[in-house]
């Protein structure tokens, strides 16, 4: 597999990593990330770029303005770190207590200051405008949507982001149009029966009982009611319920999640969660109550904006470009593109002789293959001069 990582990356490629590492060193929580903002809003002073901070609560904007008359591209990286102990032995180990970057964040904040740095001293050369955006809070607080409140798209004409993807070897980008990550909601269903003693089961009902049946009943969702082809995912991954072994429980509550590449079948999931909920209430005589939380909604990639993004990815990693590994995960980066055109893309970062999935996200190991930085950096760079400077 031939990469061709840009020179001038190359030339700057240890002050990425490091630039990583320290911030890999220093997770902070969503809304929380003043060390990494103030990182970030220094870093950009220092290369003339105009920022912003405080955007979105605890975010960064820093606009590049070029020589000629031309759209403005918005490149997005995310900040915010999870709530995990790591427990992998590096150098640049977590020195926050409970708190890591397991999922690659860090790696794209320095990603997106090293293309910035590049592309600061091509300013002349661009017919339009860069803005870089530097978001807090994606990890389930929608930290987007707060960016837009504050007006982080405006006068914006495209918006791409990356995300490391330990799913896929390094020296691989995966784009595609369309759905490219799905809808992620929560559900929680509360059963109330009449309790009794468990010999004398007559004239109870069983919360215990009517919660295998609803499990079993929200199965046929998925099997007997989505096309196929077209992947969702109900998942039931918590039961609370009983209190000993001779006792029939009087509530049970059930928590679960709902994925979806489109909102088509959000809905009709939500449809027969609600319908089937109706009918075990009859069924069993009991009382049923659902709570449906909307989360992310379904990440879409314009085509014309994957496209840009596949051409650029050629460039640097030749047939490593393609398709992405797929996966049911939400991403907040989809409140951008249901504003503005758009795309999302992964750039494979699985740790050298390992296979992919062996450090996943979100797992207290998790660490990426630190070439992939450079990958990345080279994509936003050779993306934005395809866009902003004509030959």
């Amino acid at each position: 597999m031939v990469i061709n990582i840009r020179p001038e990356i190359q030339l700057i490629g240890d002050t990425i990593i490091s630039t990583r590492r320290d911030i890999h060193k220093h997770p902070e929580l969503s809304f929380q990330e003043h060390r990494t903002a103030e990182l970030v809003a220094t870093k950009l002073s220092s290369l003339g770029i105009e920022f912003q901070k405080g955007i979105g609560k605890t975010g960064v904007i820093g606009d590049l303005i070029g020589n000629g008359d031309g759209p403005t591209i918005a490149l997005r990286a995310d900040m915010d770190a999870l709530p995990i102990q790591e427990t992998g032995d590096v150098s640049y180990k977590s020195v926050n207590n409970g708190i890591m970057h397991a999922c690659g964040h860090d790696g794209h904040v320095a990603m997106l200051l090293g293309a910035a740095e590049i592309l600061s001293k091509q300013k002349n050369k661009l017919n339009g405008n860069v803005r870089f955006i530097f978001q807090p809070a994606e990890e389930g607080e929608a930290g987007a949507t707060y960016m837009l409140e504050d007006g982080v798209l405006n006068g914006v004409d495209q918006i791409y982001g990356v995300h490391l993807w330990n799913y896929q070897k390094t020296g691989t980008i995966g784009i595609k149009p369309g759905p490219i990550m799905a809808a992620a909601d929560e559900f929680e269903i509360t059963i109330t029966g009449k309790g009794g003693h468990g010999a004398a089961p007559q004239g109870t009902q069983d919360a215990i009982v009517i919660s295998a049946h609803l499990i079993q009943a929200l199965q046929t969702i998925v099997s007997r009611n989505t096309n196929p082809l077209e992947s969702t995912v109900v998942t039931v991954g918590q039961i609370n319920g009983g209190y000993n072994f001779n006792v029939i429980a009087d509530k049970v509550v059930l928590s679960g999640t709902t994925r979806a590449y489109s909102e088509e079948n959000i809905q009709l999931i939500k449809r027969r969660l609600n319908e089937i909920i109706e009918g075990t209430k009859k069924t069993f005589n009991c009382k049923i109550e659902l709570n449906y939380m909307d989360g992310y909604p379904p990440t879409i990639n314009d085509d014309k904006c994957a496209e840009n993004v596949l051409k650029s990815a050629k460039k640097i990693v030749g047939e490593g470009a393609g398709d992405p590994y797929l996966s049911m995960g939400g991403e907040d980066f989809s409140y951008f593109l249901h504003k503005k055109p758009g795309a999302f893309f992964f750039v494979g970062s699985a740790p050298k002789d390992l296979e992919p999935m062996s450090t996943p996200h979100h797992c207290s190991h998790f660490d990426i293959d630190e070439n992939a930085l450079l990958i990345g950096s080279s994509l936003f760079v050779q993306l934005i001069e395809d866009l902003l400077i004509k030959n």
